[in-house]
């Protein structure tokens, strides 16, 4: 799979990310990067154990990261999580993380299959 073809799999502006990072290989090296980016194993971990502080702290940084690489939809949905647990709402959080889930495992899957 291209990098084209990846970001169109995930609903990424591959345009966008382009015009900052200047090269392909310089975006697919990012991209690849984000393999290894813990925020949303650490946004996981604090919303099963209750902890609203460090999930905000993991959302808000999956959040940038998704934005850096113009992972638009995943972007959305970390931004939206993000909100709620800056609100405090972390009952409501709880039951949205399953989107950003998916919007994470589709992400994942389409990197890991980066040419």
């Amino acid at each position: 799979m291209t990098i084209q073809e990846c970001y169109h799999l995930i609903g990424g502006d591959y345009e966008d990310v382009l015009k900052r990072m200047k090269t392909e290989e310089r975006v697919k090296k990012y991209v690849k990067m984000f393999l290894r980016d813990p925020s949303y194993p650490d946004l996981e971990k604090a919303l099963k154990e209750h902890d609203c502080r460090a999930a905000f702290q993991a959302a808000h940084t999956l959040k940038g990261v998704c934005n850096n690489l113009a992972f638009a939809k995943a972007g959305e949905s970390s931004r939206e999580i993000t909100e709620m647990l800056r609100s405090g709402n972390l009952e409501e959080a709880e039951k949205f993380f399953p989107k950003v889930t998916a919007d994470y495992e589709n992400m994942i899957e389409a990197i890991e299959r980066l040419q």
